[in-house]
């Protein structure tokens, strides 16, 4: 499906890694002046091999962008870089885009002190991970002001698939929790479920085939657990963020008293998987931690064969 043409930008980057480097990349591919920063020089210098060009700071990056896009590893993160971007846009009407996975209540704080200043901030947390970044399949999961929203809606689609506007600022990230906490349980559910049938001395792929058939089917068991027999892979989205993500469902779980058992118990498997060891690692190594608390090896073993003729 061809993507929708937005007129050449003057865009600012800041935070190149597995997310915002995918989608930098593709900006600079259709023709955007983009100007980018990060605290990796290799990323900065592999961005530049495409077409971009390297800003020293954040406030250079804020000088010579209309619009800044953010992607970075934390609420804390976020706040410092909105700080010194803020310093410099100050009463230019300029934009932040944060696709940061975010706290709510950091966004709507940092989103006052810049309307205050004459500038915006939209939330646009994403889902679709690293692969999804290159080949243009995130979804944006949008917070901000309608029009502001409105603005910013034709770029975001130009590099992703889809793109859904939840209300006012943080309530793409409240989106992004919720959608991360279903993934998230699904995730660990069903290896749970895997060992259980392994401890039981079920074959897997038998009891997989059943479930796929039956009320227990998910995405997680359509797709991603044909990997589970691979360990070690490149981190494309680690244990380590994930652990962070689910620590922000249960701060917004606080903040708005709701009891959020289920979220707890993912939290704390994730909190496993880092004293483990494993922080670093692919979320999908969270197979691992489950193998060890089972004391079972989860092995899938290959698809059979597709009958032929």
């Amino acid at each position: 499906m061809s993507q929708p043409a937005v007129e050449p930008m003057d865009l600012g980057f800041v935070g190149l890694g597995n997310i915002g480097g995918g989608v930098c990349a593709n900006l600079v591919a259709d023709g955007h002046r983009v100007v980018v920063h990060d605290l990796d020089s290799s990323r900065v210098d592999a961005m530049v091999t495409t077409g971009a060009r390297a800003a020293g700071s954040i406030g250079a990056v804020a000088r010579q962008a209309h619009w800044t896009l953010v992607s970075l590893p934390s609420p804390e993160a976020f706040e410092s870089v909105a700080d010194e971007w803020l310093a410099e846009a100050r009463g230019t009407g300029k934009l932040l885009v944060d696709l940061t996975t975010n706290s709510p209540s950091v966004v709507r704080s940092v989103g006052t002190r810049m309307a205050a200043a004459g500038v915006g901030l939209v939330d646009a947390p994403v889902t679709g991970g690293a692969p999804g970044a290159r080949s243009r399949k995130l979804v944006f999961i949008v917070g901000g002001d309608d029009e502001l929203v409105g603005q910013v809606t034709p770029l975001l689609r130009s590099v992703g698939r889809a793109v859904f506007h939840l209300g006012p600022l943080g309530a793409g990230n409240v989106g992004k929790l919720v959608n991360s906490l279903m993934a998230f349980t699904t995730m660990v559910v069903s290896l749970e479920g895997l060992a259980l049938a392994a401890k039981s001395g079920v074959d897997l792929r038998a009891v997989l085939d059943m479930v796929r058939t039956s009320g227990g089917a998910n995405s997680y068991l359509e797709r991603r657990v044909e990997e589970i027999d691979e360990r070690g892979r490149p981190a494309e989205f680690s244990l380590e963020l994930a652990a962070k993500d689910a620590g922000l469902m249960l701060e917004v779980g606080r903040q708005v008293g709701m009891p959020m058992p289920v979220a707890s118990a993912v939290h704390q498997v994730l909190a496993f998987a880092k004293a483990q060891g494993l922080a670093h690692h692919d979320i999908s190594d969270l197979v691992e931690v489950v193998e060890r608390a089972a004391a079972v090896p989860i092995r899938l073993g290959p698809a059979p064969e597709a009958p032929s003729g």
